[in-house]
């Protein structure tokens, strides 16, 4: 949910820069008495009852990444006046640290402010969060009553869609939104990359959009996006051109290398994707996956010992990779 959380961080800060604290005592006296703070606290001694002075310090607090201060701060804030940044504030920081609070908090603050994307849009995150994924869903579809044609929010249900297991789903809402935004650059490449994995030939035609619309004549992706397709309609001769083209507009392109090499491997060609791989861990020294599939192919070509030594390393820059760490002890 990597974008969600991009896309709610991006939607929060919006809306809180554009609303332009303080009990008599608080365990953060000293912190509060001090620059860059000092200022704001004065004035709220001067005017305990100015909502938008808590905000104020509230914010820089939780920019310099003092959140229980600031968390107290946006309280205060919102106790005095129902405003969204205020609401907005204290979810930011509750959905990162208190999930559960986080929950009980947007569903009465969307009481008082049931328009509220960036609400809704934390409790979607909260819900992803906590892998409570009907319900984030349910609020996800709730939204979309509210904004139809909200693009962010149609990509967020998507990759929900896809989390249970829903691809056809998934890919109807991508394609929903791209209706609304053609032109919407990380949504294109999602919908190409979703047509590839379904063998859906609309691969090509969106594709061959993105590279006619291109005109410094660089991009990696609809290549790339093109080969998966080939790869699996097992067109893999006209797979490697593409990745070919790919990895020429892109040298760094890691995902067109493992794909070139993986279909050489499954070719049996293994001392030429042995060479793929290599370059893969030129681009990337760290690069697991790379590793792993070095060792496959000198497992094949019956180098033992090299294979075991990049099972190993393998294994060691991602405890994830368990088959690698159990071809390792297999050698």
């Amino acid at each position: 949910m990597n974008r969600l959380r991009a896309f709610i961080l991006i939607i929060g800060l919006v809306v809180i820069s554009s609303c332009n604290n303080s009990n008599n005592s608080s365990p953060y006296d000293e912190l509060l008495s001090r620059p860059p703070y000092s200022s704001l606290t004065d004035s709220i001694r001067q005017n305990s009852a100015n909502a938008e002075l808590f905000y104020r310090r509230g914010m820089l607090l939780y920019r310099n990444n003092n959140n229980p201060p600031a968390l107290t701060d946006f309280k205060k804030a919102w106790s005095i006046d129902k405003k969204e940044p205020y609401a907005v504030g204290i979810s930011n920081i509750l959905v990162a640290d208190k999930p559960d609070s986080a929950i009980s908090f947007l569903k009465d603050a969307l009481k008082d402010l049931p328009q509220s994307v960036p609400l809704q849009l934390n409790l979607i995150q909260v819900y992803a969060n906590k892998h409570q994924t009907d319900q984030a869903l349910a609020a996800c579809n709730k939204l979309i009553e509210q904004q139809p044609k909200h693009v962010g929010v149609l990509m967020i249900r998507s990759d929900l869609l896809e989390s249970v297991g829903d691809s056809a789903g998934s890919l109807q809402t991508l394609e929903q939104a791209y209706l609304l935004a053609p032109f919407n650059q990380d949504l294109c490449y999602n919908l190409a990359f979703k047509y590839a994995q379904a063998k859906n030939p609309k691969t090509l035609v969106l594709c061959d959009s993105l590279l006619k619309n291109d005109t410094a004549e660089n991009k990696a992706e609809p290549y790339y996006f093109k080969a998966v397709y080939f790869s699996n309609i097992n067109d893999k001769s006209r797979a490697l051109q593409q990745l070919n083209k790919a990895i020429q507009n892109d040298y760094n392109f890691l995902d067109a290398h493992m794909e070139k090499g993986r279909i050489l491997y499954d070719q049996k060609k293994y001392a030429d994707a042995i060479k793929v791989f290599q370059l893969a861990l030129r681009v990337s020294s760290t690069y697991a996956d790379a590793y792993f599939w070095l060792g496959k192919c000198q497992e094949a070509l019956g180098k033992k010992d090299e294979a075991r030594a990049n099972y190993q390393r393998a294994y060691g820059l991602d405890k994830s990779l368990t088959e690698a760490k159990e071809a390792g002890e297999r050698l």
